[in-house]
């Protein structure tokens, strides 16, 4: 997102009254023994206009002072809650809070910029900052994968509400990682489930697979594993058609070699039954050269 920096040195009225609020600090400070610690500084800081805090919340991000940039950014939210650059700097500070690995404060920030601003030119930001938030977080398959299916949401609705946005491209790469990362996680506990040859339930897992996450990286292997439980089961026409369908989408694969091995043990060859489920969602598979 390229920010539009307004560089505005505010009135002389406003420098006249800040200069006046700090020489009145500054005798109250001096004549006060109770309270020895006022920070002069930071009361200054709290007069500045918008423009002046969201200018030196930028600097700050830039040169990488994420703290102290989102103290600037706050800081216009804070006291400028009407401003054109509250709108401004509540967008930027999500970004600086996901910048710092904050991703819950991320989030809810995009979120009220959203709600605030459901049709600023800087929306398809926010919502972009919410899918990054939640795919930063995506864990390996062996673990929770509640964040893939947060990151898939997110970044589906940047390309479905902002389809122009400059975010659509990178949108689309991150929801086809995060839904093979849901398609791992069904193959993980698909596996677990057939080496213990508990087959039917190995099956439901890889069918999964093979019907919700068609052209991820996963498919192919589920289709040998739905090869391989089948035949465990005797359910010698399923595991054909899985065969037949990994063959055709996957002619060149060592799964299809393996699963055209295990058959030929039986006396079998992979054949498709147009009526199997198998089948049925093997159309909607795109192989490696489509």
């Amino acid at each position: 997102m390229t920010v539009k920096v307004r560089q505005q040195s505010g009135s002389s009225l406003a420098r006249s009254a800040a200069l006046g609020l700090l020489v009145a600090v500054a005798g109250v400070a001096a004549g006060c023994q109770t309270e020895p610690d006022i920070d002069i500084t930071a009361l200054a800081s709290e007069v500045d206009p918008p423009d002046v805090l969201y200018n030196q919340g930028l600097a700050n991000l830039q040169g990488g002072r994420l703290t102290e940039a989102a103290r600037k950014f706050e800081a216009i939210d804070r006291q400028h809650p009407y401003s054109e650059f509250a709108r401004r700097a509540l967008v930027m500070n999500s970004f600086v809070k996901y910048r710092q690995g904050d991703y819950d404060e991320a989030v809810n920030g995009a979120n009220r910029y959203l709600s605030l601003y459901p049709g600023d030119e800087d929306a398809a930001y926010a919502q972009y900052i919410i899918g990054l938030a939640y795919f930063r977080q995506i864990r390996d398959v062996t673990q929770d994968q509640r964040d893939s299916a947060r990151a898939i949401q997110a970044m589906q609705t940047v390309v479905d509400r902002y389809p122009d946005s400059e975010y659509v491209e990178d949108a689309q790469a991150k929801i086809r990682f995060a839904r093979d990362q849901l398609a791992g996680k069904e193959m993980q506990v698909g596996r677990y489930y057939l080496e213990r040859r508990e087959y039917v339930a190995a099956i439901n897992r890889f069918r999964n697979v093979v019907e919700r996450y068609p052209n991820t990286r996963q498919v192919e292997e589920a289709l040998a594993r739905l090869v391989e439980a089948n035949y465990a089961l005797g359910l010698t026409d399923e595991a054909q058609t899985a065969a037949a369908v990994l063959g055709h989408n996957y002619p060149d694969s060592q799964w299809y070699a393996d699963s055209y091995a295990l058959l030929q043990t039986g006396g079998l060859q992979p054949r498709e039954n147009s009526g199997s489920w198998i089948s049925r969602a093997g159309a909607a598979i795109l192989g490696p050269d489509a």
